[in-house]
């Protein structure tokens, strides 16, 4: 049995604490470290500092055999492109791998969306 919520808030910076109080939450379930949940809040304001806007952003959580998996959007389409380069500067890419178990991105709808994948434990 999986528990998930999803959430709808508005793109500005101010209300990115919302998500973080949330997703707090469910990682407790998980029994996640703070270090664990520090490098989870990292990735999602990585990707939460590409949008800045009027409008909304979608977040929803899972948990799910001992796993909790995020996923952030719509997030501006060339973000794709950002993730897709490789190189040795400080990237959305190197933030994204060195804080989470896994991510994967899709297009959808002209628009980028990212699941962030973290055990629990």
């Amino acid at each position: 049995m999986s528990d998930e919520i999803t959430l709808v808030v508005p793109a500005q910076q101010d209300f990115r604490p919302i998500i973080h109080l949330v997703v707090g939450g469910l990682a407790v379930r998980l029994d996640l470290t703070m270090d664990t949940l520090e490098d989870l809040q990292v990735a999602l304001d990585a990707l939460l500092s590409r949008r800045d806007d009027d409008g909304d952003v979608n977040v929803r959580v899972v948990i799910d055999d001992a796993k909790l998996s995020t996923t952030v959007g719509p997030l501006p389409a060339s973000l794709v492109d950002e993730i897709d380069r490789d190189g040795n500067e400080l990237t959305i890419r190197r933030v994204l791998e060195t804080v989470t178990d896994s991510f994967e991105i899709e297009e959808r709808n002209g628009s980028a969306w990212v699941e962030l994948s973290k055990a629990g434990g």
